[in-house]
């Protein structure tokens, strides 16, 4: 059984899973210490709400795709080529986005929730429903980000990754416990410092893999119909990236250890093309950039997270 496949989804949903599990361990200790505890289940049920909103999403699409691979046509393969890339395309924007985001505004991660619970407990009768809605989008939009992450490796299969993000949240939660109830220390900036690296790389092998959709799409689609000849840049074993940048295949295939855990973890590929090359080094240069801009501008958690997380422990 190749467990490479669960490695990335387990990576991405455990640091996404954490953030979520931090708004939720700010959510319970700003209820305590407001002596507000009873309104505790509607946090539960806000994390129940997004876990089962991610998962039909999840089920959804895969449902579509199933649906698409079952329709008897010469142009499945092509849809399926594309869709690959348009998933990956859509998970890149929003990891990238997210990654970036929250290093910007964790230090004001304490502050916005607490604000958030103490407009929630103003409102009396619907204080329940607008924590709910707040632990609920937390939940779910760190959700979706996973769903399309493992969309985007569809190809690989669904149970695989699916388990990788089931373990990632898991563990996710475990660790949320062992901090706001158990009050075990946890160095969170050094977790999402080392986390966001690997989330960075791993996000920078999903463009490479998003190209290479690309690339095989305009190749079937010229088997099928040579209108679309011109498409074609370079004739060639690439029509779209480009001349081969490298071929080692030979001493590091792909799909063989250790080079199927650099492909599932970092998008390592045993032939590299040259547009593939280009669009990684600039994804690097602007994300990374931006990503590593921001750990050194801020603190990855913040002083006053760091405070709640002490007060809550």
């Amino acid at each position: 059984m190749n467990l490479s496949a669960a490695l990335p989804t387990f990576v991405v949903t455990l640091r996404e899973g954490f953030e979520a599990a931090l708004v939720v361990g700010i959510v319970l200790a700003c209820l305590s210490k407001a002596h507000q505890t009873q309104l505790n289940r509607w946090v539960y049920q806000g994390i129940g709400g997004g876990i089962v909103a991610s998962v039909m999403v999840g089920f959804l699409l895969a449902g579509v795709l199933r649906e698409i691979n079952s329709h008897q046509s010469p142009y499945t393969p092509v849809i399926r080529e594309v869709l690959a890339g348009v998933f990956g395309l859509v998970a890149i924007a929003m990891l990238s986005w997210m990654l970036i985001w929250m290093t910007q505004q964790a230090k004001s991660v304490k502050s916005d929730v607490e604000g958030a619970i103490q407009t929630a407990l103003a409102q009396n009768d619907s204080a329940g429903k607008a924590i709910f809605l707040l632990v609920f989008i937390a939940v779910l939009r760190e959700g979706f980000e996973t769903v399309l992450f493992i969309l985007a490796k569809f190809q690989e299969g669904f149970i695989l990754p699916a388990t990788g993000a089931i373990t990632g949240l898991l563990v996710a939660a475990g660790l949320g416990i062992l901090l706001f109830k158990w009050g075990v220390k946890i160095n969170i900036r050094l977790f999402f410092q080392v986390m966001g690296i690997l989330l960075l790389l791993i996000v920078g092998g999903l463009v490479i893999g998003m190209l290479k959709h690309v690339d095989a799409s305009v190749a079937l689609l010229m088997q099928i119909d040579w209108r679309f000849a011109n498409w074609c840049i370079v004739p060639g074993e690439s029509c779209l990236l480009g001349p081969l940048v490298w071929d080692t295949s030979e001493f590091l295939p792909d799909r063989e250890f250790p080079g199927i855990i650099l492909k599932s973890l970092f998008g390592y590929r045993q032939k590299l093309y040259l547009g593939q090359a280009i669009a990684y080094l600039l994804f690097m240069g602007l994300v990374g950039g931006a990503y590593f801009h921001s750990l050194t501008g801020r603190s990855v958690l913040g002083k006053n997270s760091e405070k709640t997380v002490e007060k809550a422990s």
